[in-house]
């Protein structure tokens, strides 16, 4: 079991330099795979979803984006308890229970693959449960934000959320490969359209293992949970985990904390999800601008209200990162390339089959969009290049902030992001209208790798603001706070995505982030670059 350490500061050059940097680096190595298959298993209805509506399930494709939505919403409400999860139960502790976790909805979403005729409901639990992986970042990354000195962390934040963000791609690669062979004596599946993998399409008629979808991770994830309790350590300085008490009770402060993000994520989904054949919800259609905001509101409150005394100090003393200006502003900017990132990630490869995996065609006047386009790109060959290079220059993005500023850069990729939304948008809108929608896939998958590029540069570059405008014991929490509302873009891209393409303006949600992105560099020079800023391209 790994050591807690004490008296631990990596500011100190000469601890730093004696024992200071491996320990700090064996953490990053054991946090960073762990975090790799959180957004694994939190992100890959993106693609399991694609390959449903391969093998015909009785699930319309509107209910297969909210499956998505559902991970999402559960995901970023879990990111507010797991914000401050490290103060009170120590960093070790965290990440190993988080971790374990997952297994939960990657073994349950394994077994119910294997009957495509499992009801809507069913997925909607696992969903929601796959919303683990999702919290873990923000208590991966506030865990990490104490190891490491102020000059590099922009790298080390970096490496963490960038190879962390892996996972995305990983499992875009590893789940379309696993289901093309029979690894776990389940019963192969049979293609009703065609599918694909990284090395090229995949005929209808062919047989499939979707369940390997699920179960694949279950065999990763038991030695990661291993190593990451034997490899890694708890800080108990008075500035990180103080007071985390007994192992036991360590777990019992953080599966508290997540029951009340899971059941306020639950219930919110409930009241805004409308009534749909097999699946669950309230029927009463709230809408999602009204419950998103009650339910981070109702999250911190409740966290606050329902835990004991002992909690409740602790949450004292680190919701005073509520008072601060830059907590609010740092939010916004982070949820413009964090929130972009991760919604486009979960979104990108089914909005692919939709818009160019079935001709569209004026049938007696009326425009329709289900016959199936022979010609059409694989979903599943193309829906691993997005997220694999938002994440892969991400530590580049920290890198170049931490020699020119981390404002500066950010603002340059806000300027980006919004030329390359509009661009995408219009040739969105050009293959929706299309009897060959297949002739505008390569300028769409252009700009759209551009705009995943953008979001990938600006998540290391915000990183870098947060860590030189806080203090050592605000920054992680920050971190942790502005990247659960961020999440919150793995739920609204797939929901607004569902609402635009059955409006059939799918390009109006493009426009809509355009104008949100516009904001962001308005909020970023005003307060970063402006001549009397807050604090100077930090």
């Amino acid at each position: 079991m790994g050591q807690d350490l004490k008296n631990w500061d990596p500011e100190n050059e000469e601890q730093w330099a004696s024992s200071g940097k491996s320990i700090a680096n064996r953490n990053l190595w054991f946090s960073i795979p762990c975090l790799l298959c959180g957004f694994a298993v939190w992100l890959y209805w993106g693609i399991i979803t694609v390959q449903m509506l391969n093998l015909g399930f009785p699930i319309s494709k509107g209910d297969l984006f909210t499956l998505m939505g559902i991970a999402g919403l559960s995901g970023a409400t879990l990111r507010i308890p797991s914000t401050f999860l490290i103060r009170m139960a120590g960093g070790r502790n965290v990440i190993f229970l988080t971790t374990a976790l997952l297994i939960l909805p990657a073994a349950g979403t394994g077994f119910l693959l294997m009957n495509p005729a499992t009801p809507l409901w069913q997925f909607q639990i696992m969903a929601l449960l796959c919303g683990f992986g999702g919290g873990n970042f923000a208590s991966s990354m506030s865990n990490i934000s104490f190891f490491f000195p102020k000059r590099v962390q922009g790298y080390s934040l970096g490496m963490n959320a960038g190879l962390g963000n892996f996972g995305v791609t990983t499992m875009q690669i590893l789940i379309p490969l696993v289901m093309t062979v029979g690894m776990f004596g389940t019963t192969a599946l049979t293609l009703k359209m065609g599918s694909g993998t990284l090395i090229g399409k995949i005929p209808a008629g062919t047989e499939t293992y979707i369940s390997n979808a699920g179960f694949l991770w279950v065999v990763i994830l038991v030695p990661l949970v291993i190593g990451a309790w034997f490899g890694m350590n708890n800080i108990v300085d008075e500035h990180v985990s103080p007071n985390i008490g007994g192992t036991l009770a360590a777990f019992g402060k953080i599966l508290g904390m997540l029951a009340i993000g899971l059941v306020i994520a639950a219930l919110g989904l409930l009241l805004m999800l409308p009534k749909t054949k097999g699946g669950m919800s309230f029927g009463i259609g709230i809408n999602r601008w009204i419950i998103l905001p009650v339910v981070i509101v109702a999250t911190v409150f409740a966290l606050k209200i329902l835990t004991p005394a002992s909690i409740k100090s602790s949450l004292d003393r680190q919701y005073k990162i509520f008072n601060n200006k830059h907590t609010w502003a740092m939010t916004v900017i982070y949820t413009m390339t964090f929130g972009s990132f991760i919604g486009y990630a979960a979104a990108f490869g089914l909005a692919i089959k939709v818009v160019f995996g079935f001709q569209h065609l004026m049938v007696d006047g009326v425009m329709t969009h289900g016959t199936v386009n022979p010609a059409g790109p694989s979903a599943l060959m193309w829906a691993w290049t997005g997220p694999f290079i938002g994440a892969l220059i991400r530590p580049v993005g920290g890198m170049i902030a931490d020699k020119v500023g981390g404002a500066k850069v950010t603002q340059i990729i806000s300027v980006i992001m919004i030329a390359s939304a509009l661009g995408v948008a219009y040739f969105m809108k050009q293959a929706y209208a299309s009897a060959t929608p297949q002739d505008y896939f390569v300028p769409f998958l252009i700009l759209f790798l551009v705009l995943f590029t953008a979001t990938g540069i600006g998540n290391g570059s915000t990183f870098r603001t947060i860590a030189m405008v806080f203090d050592k014991e605000q920054a992680g929490p920050v971190l942790g706070w502005t990247s659960a509302v961020a999440a919150y873009g793995a739920f609204i891209i797939p929901i607004e995505f569902k609402g635009q393409i059955k409006a059939t303006t799918p390009e109006y949600a493009l426009y809509g982030f355009a104008a949100f992105y516009f904001v962001c560099v308005i909020i970023n020079w005003w307060f970063y670059l402006r001549k009397n800023a807050y604090v100077k391209n930090p």
